[in-house]
């Protein structure tokens, strides 16, 4: 695929950070239908299409064109997404807080040192191993969020724990890869 550059590195209006607005305003209505559904059909459908934006806003972005904002917004929405479902999870008793409150310690931790490095103009990509924690986090909302998991708690508890691990450790590179990396030189 070639990629096109539609829109400059400064632009916010943007097809993909259309598709990330719109995964961010429907959040509110996730969490709505975990409260009323519970484990659901619905409420699974919901999440995987939530869940596929994702991977949408990726492509659009390569498609058209990378931005700051998009570099940003991405990610925050995957954290706003992930840690509403897990916290709703949690207040309607699927979950325990410990194994969330853990993510959710991690995200906001990665979230200040990404905008503090932004500020010195530092950029540290996301790796392969920080895409499988984001999609590894995914399936243990959807599992939690499947019918047939009442039966079977032990596995959405080992795959939570698996999606904890996996960020503990991604949280920890991510910190190390950025105070290693070099400040840019200033013109």
């Amino acid at each position: 695929m070639k990629v096109r550059t539609d829109f400059g590195p400064s632009a916010l209006v943007t097809p993909a950070n259309g598709v990330t607005a719109a995964r961010l305003a429907a959040t509110p209505l996730m969490v709505l239908l975990i409260v009323h559904l519970g484990a659901s059909w619905g409420s699974v459908a919901a999440w995987f299409a939530l869940s596929c934006t994702d991977g949408l806003d990726g492509y659009l972005a390569r498609r058209h064109g990378a931005t700051r904002s998009g570099a940003f917004l991405d990610p925050l929405a995957d954290k706003v997404c992930v840690l509403a479902a897990m916290v709703t999870l949690v207040a309607i008793g699927t979950w325990w807080w410990f194994p969330v409150g853990l993510i959710a310690a991690r995200e906001l931790t990665q979230t200040a040192w990404r905008s503090r490095l932004g500020r010195r103009g530092i950029s540290v990509p996301a790796t392969r191993a920080a895409k499988v924690k984001t999609v590894m986090q995914d399936l243990a909302v959807g599992g939690a969020l499947m019918p047939w998991t009442a039966s079977h708690p032990h596995l959405v508890v080992t795959a939570l724990w698996v999606a904890v691990t996996l960020t503990v450790v991604t949280g920890v590179q991510y910190l190390l890869d950025g105070r290693r990396a070099p400040a840019p030189a200033s013109v």
